[in-house]
């Protein structure tokens, strides 16, 4: 395996092939979207080696004061000084532009309600709908770029209708799943240089082109809870809306002892209920938002025979083959059936070949192709195999 430091000149991937442009790269002009971190350097890295103009344009989206020494953040505090240093060190140009605001009010409050609705969030989907690459692309644009590169593990592949969506070579580090929302338009424009590299070789590039970020661990959780403690962000953001209930057994409906808020709870929790003297284990079976109870039942009850999905979206034409899906970020995709036409924000029903578990309202379903990504949307609401 090649260490960190052997990997020469020329080893690295080829420069120009990796950003797809048409015609000779010298002349192009390459906005980068550096969040501090390792992969996103390496890009910018790669994209200033290839003789093109390099920008790099980082979104500050929370308190910098706050984040800064924070480990697993990202774009705020030490990330953005580090952002900066790399751009300092490769020679291009690099800018810095406040999003707190939208960012609070798209991601961090749609992910507290969320959560009051008895929800399980991604807001690294809504991040990447809308601050990211939403307003990041119109940057580019604006900002005369040829396309906007970031540091994704995804595969953008020429099919014969457009560019595709692919997940990327490395399994242990593709990212498609939360990329199933961009447009066709954003695909025509944007370049994932890392998508058929490994990470320990993103890193040996990084350590051959000198950056100090090569050693850089990867940023853990969600940016704006590196301590994985939701239900603070929560009681911090909508503090009227965290309340006590009851904890109610789904099957025979009795009270089995009480909770601290629904925000405590997902679909498929076994740990923290602290109800003990049960026959068998319990896990969340459903959450009653509402009325501010928590369902609990066996897992056998966790199997659900198909899903609802809204405000799907679609990439490229649908596909003459079997399709995949899967409902959690770490779930390996398993086969299913489409009921409705997926995409322009249309509800489309999933049928599962067989019972899946821990398929929980708020999460997203991504369909695939084999490697393609077709498309996908927000699961609204589940239909028991029990």
């Amino acid at each position: 395996m090649t260490s960190p430091a052997s990997l020469s000149a020329a080893e690295r991937p080829c420069p120009a092939q990796l950003f797809q442009l048409a015609g000779p790269i010298a002349g192009k002009r390459i906005v980068v979207a550096m969040s501090g971190g390792v992969d996103s350097s390496v890009v910018a890295a790669l994209a200033a080696q290839s003789g093109a103009e390099v920008i790099g344009v980082t979104l500050q989206l929370y308190d910098y004061g706050a984040a800064t020494g924070r480990k697993g953040a990202c774009c705020a505090g030490d990330d953005i000084r580090d952002a900066r240093a790399v751009a300092d060190r490769l020679g291009i140009a690099h800018y810095v532009f406040d999003h707190e605001t939208r960012f609070r009010e798209e991601v961090v409050e749609a992910f507290a309600d969320d959560y009051l609705a008895g929800k399980t969030p991604i807001p690294c989907i809504r991040c990447n709908m809308g601050p990211k690459f939403t307003d990041l692309l119109a940057m580019a644009r604006e900002l005369g770029a040829d396309c906007l590169a970031t540091g994704h593990y995804v595969r953008r592949v020429a099919g014969p209708n457009g560019a595709e969506l692919h997940r990327a070579l490395d399994p242990a580090r593709d990212q498609s799943y939360f990329l199933y929302g961009t447009s066709e338009s954003q695909l025509d424009f944007l370049r994932f240089p890392l998508g058929g590299l490994p990470k320990i070789e993103t890193r040996a590039i990084a350590d051959s082109f000198g950056l100090a970020v090569a050693a850089k661990p990867d940023s853990q959780d969600i940016c704006f809870v590196p301590d994985g403690d939701y239900a603070r962000v929560v009681s911090a953001v909508r503090p009227e809306g965290v309340l006590p209930g009851e904890i109610v057994h789904a099957q025979s409906g009795e009270v089995l002892g009480e909770h601290r808020g629904v925000i405590h709870f997902t679909v498929g929790q076994r740990r923290g209920l602290e109800i003990g003297g049960q026959p068998e284990p319990l896990y969340v079976t459903a959450i009653d938002a509402p009325s501010r109870r928590v369902l609990v039942g066996p897992r056998a009850m966790l199997a659900v025979a198909s899903a609802r999905i809204v405000e799907t979206n679609r990439i490229g034409p649908m596909p003459g083959m079997p399709l995949t899906a899967k409902v959690r970020s770490l779930a390996k995709p398993v086969p299913v059936r489409l009921e409705g036409a997926l995409g322009h924000g249309a509800a489309v029903t999933l049928q599962f070949d067989q019972p899946e578990y821990g398929v929980a309202p708020g999460q997203a379903a991504v369909i695939y192709a084999g490697e393609r990504v077709v498309g996908g949307g927000w699961i609204d609401s589940t239909v028991s195999a029990f």
